[in-house]
C-alpha cells in the first residue's frame, strides 16, 4: 500500500511513502515552510 504526505497550506503532494494501509498525513512543503513566502504574501 501507499501513504501519501499533502502539505496543508497549498495541498500540494509532497512525497509517496510505504504503509500498511493508505494513508494521508498533512506537513508543510519547502515553499510554504519558507518564511520568506509567507511574508511576500501579506
Amino acid at each position: 500500500m501507499m501513504g501519501t504526505l499533502v502539505c496543508q497550506d497549498c495541498e500540494s503532494t509532497i512525497t509517496h511513502f510505504e504503509d500498511e494501509k493508505v494513508t494521508v498525513l498533512y506537513g508543510k512543503c519547502h515553499c510554504c515552510s519558507d518564511d520568506n513566502h509567507k511574508e511576500q504574501g501579506k
